[in-house]
């Protein structure tokens, strides 16, 4: 008979695992983000010279493209004023450039003296520019041609931008004819709706003026939306390229330039050619 040989089982003992304190993970983590610190400083340290040389040269070179392209738009200014001697030139400004002092606006590019200014009344439907008032009368002390303009937004109530127009905007003897400016494409309607709204427009700013409202906006849009549809109306083009150099036959004013320097303004200013002398420019505004 086979004796049944009994096997004792034997406990194994672990050892207890060592709690890991929270505190003593975080310390880690901290060392671990503080020694990269130190590492990224003592490198910037190490090469503070060639880093301050290339932040340097990157600065001066930021500063001399700026400067050449204010160069080259002066020249381009320039050219354009000299071929247009014995014509009109004037402003158009907005509170976008902000507090004018009035009693340094005299020249432009400190040699072409301005005869006249545009100043931004209105935009949309509820918004009054803020300098306006401000402007307008100063311009007016400055003995200049004043006129009056509204900035139209396509997507809002077009007989409603006239009301604040006219609202906003007394104009005398004297003064230049109202003016909508036209830049944007409507969102979500379709362009017969919004050459209807700007038709209402003007039809609703001329019978309030009893005289026929002056259109701006940009050259191309000019020709692919206006000029057809709204031949009855004098044109104000926008185009700051550097190929043109002449006013167009048919345009009545041309802001060709952004970036022209005024005393008393500061940055930089839009400037005007009307296509004419002082003496046609006064033939055209109210009686």
């Amino acid at each position: 008979m086979k004796r049944k040989i009994s096997r004792s089982k034997t406990t194994i003992r672990r050892k207890p695992r060592k709690k890991t304190s929270f505190f003593t993970g975080k310390v880690r983590s901290y060392s671990i983000i503080a020694f990269f610190i130190l590492l990224f400083l003592g490198v910037g340290y190490h090469y503070r010279n060639g880093l301050l040389y290339y932040l340097g040269f990157k600065s001066y070179k930021l500063q001399y493209e700026q400067a050449e392209a204010k160069r080259i738009s002066d020249i381009r200014n320039y050219q354009v004023l000299e071929k247009h001697q014995g014509k009109a030139i004037g402003l158009d400004l907005s509170e976008y450039q902000g507090k004018i002092d009035w009693d340094l606006v005299q020249n432009i590019e400190n040699d072409y003296p301005i005869e006249f200014v545009f100043i931004r009344a209105t935009a949309g439907n509820d918004r009054e520019d803020e300098q306006f008032e401000e402007n307008w009368l100063g311009a007016k002390n400055r003995k200049m041609i004043c006129g009056a303009y509204h900035y139209y937004r396509p997507n809002e109530n077009s007989l409603e931008q006239a009301k604040l127009f006219i609202k906003t905007v007394k104009l005398r003897k004297g003064d230049l004819p109202p003016v909508l400016d036209i830049e944007k494409l409507p969102k979500g309607q379709s362009l017969d709706s919004l050459k209807i709204g700007l038709r209402r427009w003007l039809k609703a700013v001329e019978a309030h003026y009893k005289v026929k409202p002056i259109i701006y906006t940009g050259e191309k849009y000019y020709d692919d939306f206006l000029k057809e549809d709204f031949s009855d109306y004098l044109f104000w083009i926008a185009n700051y390229n550097f190929y043109r150099e002449k006013i167009e036959a048919d345009w009545l004013f041309w802001q060709f330039t952004e970036k022209a320097s005024v005393s008393g303004i500061k940055g930089n200013v839009d400037v005007n050619i009307f296509n004419g002398d002082v003496e046609q420019l006064r033939f055209i505004t109210i009686e």
